[in-house]
């Protein structure tokens, strides 16, 4: 009995130490292409004849990643909830870009919606290789307990929920391919809290969470071939944001659009895990980790986190103007 103990003893510290020589080899490995990195970036990828989706690609930064992404010959399919802006956005696509453009109006909110969109850009354009959840709304106008029930409702359903639905209708034809790339836009609201967005930050930090946790279930079913990006922007000078500013525009400028659209983009042809814009926010994330919390509350302060929505301006609730879907090509509408 006691040798059998010993021999199990012997057995369970010859397993730890085989995992703590893995972990710091490991540890090693990464820090140093991580270093490695920073002077050579990885390759881009070449994402001629993809099929991407872009949610809220009717204007701001979807329109922007989407027009990107065209220029590197991908099929483009577009999704808004706003049919006219879409359509627009479809039609300048077609005469500016050499690919194809589908457009699609989509509630992402509605789950059901989502899988009957899904179904009909399957079956016109083929499996989705490229995801990009970039629609999203914010009130901000509101404290918490003045904000409509409905507004909340929406924002928690567009940023968060919305997701789930479109991993659903799209990643399991990445999954028996083994191939495909997940981009989720959120924001730096998903990092960071900030006063009078608690709907907004609620939902895009459950937007993040489930972002991360997908790509440790992609890890863990040994699906490397499809990759995931995460971005988080500081304020874009979309009209989503409108009205608000930064103390130290230095530090955490307004990023253009177009920069912004191209660095996301160049991000995901690198296959890069996170984008943090600007860079800056990688310094606040690290001190966020280790000041104490009423220390960090003082930092939030002095960035600009407690005033950031004062001169916000606010945008209107989106509103569905759509019956049917576009769905000719660029071809077929020369023809």
């Amino acid at each position: 009995m006691e040798g059998s103990n010993n021999r199990r003893q012997t057995r369970d510290f010859l397993q730890c130490l085989k995992e703590f020589l893995e972990f710091v080899i490991g540890a090693a490995f990464y820090f140093f292409e991580a270093f490695v990195r920073l002077f050579i970036p990885c390759p881009r990828k070449d994402v001629d004849g993809e099929v991407v989706l872009v949610t809220g690609a009717a204007h701001g930064i979807g329109k922007l990643i989407a027009k990107e992404l065209g220029r590197h010959g991908a099929t483009l399919v577009l999704w808004d909830i706003n049919w006219e802006a879409l359509d627009e956005t479809a039609r300048e696509l077609r005469q500016s870009l050499d690919v194809r453009v589908y457009a699609y109006a989509c509630d992402c909110s509605r789950r059901t919606e989502v899988y009957k969109v899904a179904d009909l850009v399957k079956r016109e354009v083929g499996d989705v290789s490229i995801l990009v959840n970039n629609a999203g709304v914010v009130t901000g106008k509101y404290t918490f307990t003045e904000a409509p029930d409905n507004l909340v409702a929406r924002t928690l359903s567009v940023n968060a929920a919305a997701h789930f639905w479109t991993y659903k209708a799209f990643l399991p034809a990445m999954m028996s391919r083994n191939h495909g790339h997940l981009v989720c836009v959120a924001c730096h609201g998903g990092l960071f809290a900030m006063n009078g967005l608690a709907d907004y930050c609620a939902s895009k930090f459950a937007a993040v969470g489930f972002a991360e946790s997908i790509a440790l279930e992609l890890l863990v079913l040994k699906k490397e071939g499809i990759k995931t990006t995460i971005v988080c922007p500081y304020l874009i000078n979309t009209n989503m944001f409108g009205g608000c500013h930064t103390k130290w525009p230095s530090f955490l400028p307004i990023i253009d659009q177009n920069d912004a659209a191209k660095m996301i983009v160049d991000a995901i042809l690198r296959n890069k895990m996170y984008v943090l814009l600007p860079p800056s926010l990688y310094v606040l994330m690290a001190m966020k980790s280790l000041m104490p919390a009423k220390l960090g509350i003082i930092f939030v302060n002095f960035f600009g986190g407690l005033d950031l929505m004062d001169r916000f301006r606010g945008v209107p609730v989106p509103v569905i103007t759509y019956r049917k879907s576009l769905r000719e090509d660029s071809t077929m509408e020369e023809a």
